[in-house]
């Protein structure tokens, strides 16, 4: 391979690393900009981050002044360790993984101590005590706390104390921490993910409109081809990660209610009947809808492959088509608006003319596959395919049209 380099006497692949690394940097710090725009705009994901960061910090603090400053404990490491970790994403989740960090430490603690017992040198404790720490911080009933066995086995040994005394005193500075650390979480602005649901289901249904209207631009413009349509396929697909995305947010929203509802209520954080979640009915609606639109583009890219469609739809038709699902992008849009609690008086699925100018659109449709099946099977499987799709993504859109 040849190496190309400049009058400089520059390597030109060194040259394009140093280009891509440099903007790297930039698209890193343009996202920390982003970041810290939105902390400051509004309520969001940025500034539930920041919160929870600063009360992990104002945890470890509290933790070190109880157990360094107010009860001198010269082993007071432990206590503000186990406050900075156990301030998570919920509350239900701090008490859980609290639970399984104190007796991964307990474990490691009184492993390392037998160890030190028995062999009497720092070395050999660390080789006889840190192979089973190490395996047993696999066992599922430790989650993802198990390390904290091995760890603290090392704290322990290389301390050169590990008295029954010194065992206690590291068990108590991390009961003390973590009982500092679920108190900030659970009482300074419990984290309450509930906000996530609505978005996320907001942005899927935008998300699902603006593959629709990208797709009908296309069919109307006549601008669709193989490559088109993989790349309005791919588009699609990716709409799995939002609906993933839905999914894990309907769990934390789930959990951070578990054990501090009462609580919130109080505070006015939790939903009150008019500002109640969507229900889960919505995310299976949104998920089958999801599904109609990758279906759709699925059959609109086996339609545009010449190798596997020999006699793809007649543009005319195509061109209705686009202009259908450009109806349906906007109902999607129309749908995300309602999700947010905003106001659209130009939801087109209330609107009677642009219903009437769905229903039209739909018997040129049918009309056309009347057209195709004397023009071959192949012809009349594909359209037949893509108007059962826009049917069922009607459907879904507008429960009412089911019966009409």
């Amino acid at each position: 391979m040849t190496r190309v380099i400049d009058g400089t006497g520059n390597d030109g692949g060194t040259t394009g690393r140093l280009a891509r690394a440099a903007d790297a940097v930039r698209w890193e710090t343009r996202s920390v900009g982003r970041a810290a725009r939105a902390v400051v705009r509004g309520p969001g994901q940025e500034r539930d981050l920041l919160v929870q960061s600063l009360k992990a910090a104002l945890a470890a603090l509290l933790a070190w002044l109880v157990a360094q400053v107010w009860l001198g404990d010269p082993m007071a490491l432990m206590a503000p360790w186990v406050a900075l970790v156990l301030v998570q994403a919920t509350v239900y989740s701090s008490l859980v993984t609290g639970a399984r960090q104190f007796a991964a430490i307990c474990v490691g603690a009184l492993v390392a101590s037998g160890a030190q017992a028995v062999t009497d040198d720092t070395t050999g404790a660390l080789a006889l005590s840190l192979p089973v720490l190490v395996l047993l911080s696999n066992w599922s009933r430790f989650g993802d706390q198990g390390i904290y066995a091995a760890t603290t086995a090392v704290f322990t040994i290389a301390s050169g104390t590990v008295s029954a005394e010194a065992v206690g005193h590291r068990l108590g500075q991390a009961a003390l921490g973590a009982v500092i650390g679920v108190a900030v979480n659970a009482l300074v602005l419990p984290p309450v993910h509930l906000r996530d649901v609505r978005e996320n289901l907001a942005a899927l249904a935008r998300e699902a409109g603006e593959v629709l209207s990208a797709v009908a631009g296309d069919l109307r413009e006549g601008e669709w081809d193989a490559q088109t349509a993989v790349g309005r396929l791919n588009a699609a697909q990716r709409l799995q990660d939002r609906l993933d995305a839905l999914r894990s947010a309907r769990g934390w929203s789930r959990e951070s209610m578990r054990l501090t509802s009462g609580v919130l209520r109080k505070l006015h954080r939790a939903p009150t009947p008019t500002q109640a979640l969507p229900s889960e009915d919505e995310d299976e609606r949104l998920g089958r809808i999801t599904g109609h639109v990758m279906a759709l583009t699925r059959s609109l890219a086996v339609a545009a492959d010449e190798e596997r469609s020999p006699a793809p739809p007649d543009p005319e038709v195509l061109r209705a088509y686009g202009k259908l699902l450009e109806l349906l992008g906007d109902s999607c849009r129309a749908e995300a608006d309602r999700l947010l609690g905003e106001e659209n008086p130009g939801d087109p699925l209330l609107d009677r003319r642009t219903e009437a100018a769905m229903r039209d659109l739909h018997t040129r449709l049918q009309e056309g596959l009347t057209q195709e099946a004397g023009q071959g099977p192949a012809r009349t499987a594909v359209l037949g395919t893509l108007v059962l799709q826009a049917e069922n993504l009607w459907a879904d859109l507008d429960p009412e049209a089911r019966g009409r």
